[in-house]
């Protein structure tokens, strides 16, 4: 299993990533690495300013390839999968309290 080290320390960039219709949540992680639907991957992922970083797995339900011609950038949509990701989720749910609102495009809608 890949381990994908994601580091995001701004609001603006969390928003974008952040897949909240995704059960459980999940993160678009930019990326030109070829992942196939359905593989699981592993994240070591930062968020703001924390000092040490989460072990999130997940698999892949989302892919954005080179050259879709939908002005997004290319990588993969990470469903979250573990019991530990629920902490993850509502961290990141935390941090976009105040965006809750918004109609800003994210990096998959």
């Amino acid at each position: 299993m890949d381990t994908i080290t994601v580091l995001i320390n701004d609001k603006s960039a969390l928003y974008s990533a952040y897949m909240r219709f995704v059960i459980n949540g999940g993160l678009f992680i930019s990326t030109s690495d070829d992942y196939e639907m359905g593989e699981n991957v592993s994240l070591s992922l930062t968020l703001m300013d924390e000092s040490s970083s989460h072990e999130v797995r997940g698999k892949v339900i989302w892919k954005t390839p080179p050259h879709s011609g939908s002005n997004k950038p290319n990588g993969i949509g990470v469903q979250f999968v573990n019991p530990e990701s629920l902490i993850v989720k509502n961290k990141i749910e935390a941090y976009l309290a105040d965006y809750s609102k918004s109609d800003k495009s994210t990096y998959t809608l």
